[in-house]
């Protein structure tokens, strides 16, 4: 059964804001999960593992480690369908709809089909939109793919609903690990305003004021990876 999208679209319907950390399994030591997941703040309600690029089998082990140290739900966010693991509760089926690069829209979606058909995992649809956060980020080398520029609300907007429309059930504003510009509140507060399903944001967040903007511009969930990583979120 379906209870982590159940649990995440109920508690936006309240009005609560939820807050997820990303874990890079590349830059994850496993003996020190039960110290970092202490350290990270009350608030946290979900965590994500993932990245663009992650060695053979580093998924499950790092998720392995998690679920070891923490009740949380743990909620694949997979650069490819290399990073598919069943020690996790649920998946972020993801589909870069701001590419034009059938291998990040549909093509790895098809190649994760035989390890998903039979999977427990919760299967998520998300529509993923990469913004210009200022820089280069591993999304846009990997997946070779532009960014859409932070000016261009209306293509976002028409991208956001084009995800919605197509059966997403989610969409995820993200402006790319360590983007030195985050999603800006206008992109997301006309964003929230077009959708009925939830809004999640990420990339370049590094200070509670910020996550602060970002929720009251109207994200429903906000990611924070390379801020706790780096121990550096203020």
């Amino acid at each position: 059964m379906s209870f982590i999208y159940k649990d995440l679209t109920e508690a936006v319907h309240s009005g609560e804001k939820l807050l997820s950390v990303l874990i890079d399994p590349d830059k994850f030591e496993e003996r020190s999960a039960e110290t970092f997941l202490l350290n990270l703040p009350e608030n946290v309600t979900h965590i994500f593992v993932g990245g663009s690029t992650v060695k053979i089998y580093k998924t499950e082990t790092t998720v392995q480690a998690i679920k070891a140290s923490t009740n949380l739900p743990v909620i694949l966010f997979p650069g490819d369908h290399s990073q598919i693991t069943e020690s996790a509760d649920a998946i972020l089926f993801l589909s870069l709809i701001s590419g034009r690069n059938p291998e990040f829209l549909i093509e790895q979606q098809v190649k994760s089909v035989s390890q998903l058909r039979n999977s427990k995992l919760e299967i998520i649809p998300t529509g993923y939109i990469l913004i210009d956060g200022g820089n280069k980020s591993a999304v846009q080398r990997v997946s070779n793919t532009k960014p859409i520029p932070q000016t261009e609300v209306e293509t976002i907007v028409n991208t956001a609903l084009a995800g919605q429309f197509s059966g997403k059930k989610l969409i995820y504003l993200e402006a790319g690990s360590g983007a030195q510009i985050s999603v800006s509140e206008e992109i997301i507060s006309a964003v929230k305003e077009a959708i009925n399903i939830p809004l999640i944001v990420g990339g370049g967040i590094h200070s509670k004021q910020q996550l602060r903007r970002s929720y009251e511009a109207g994200a429903d969930m906000v990611v924070i990876g390379t801020a706790f990583e780096n121990g550096d979120f203020l």
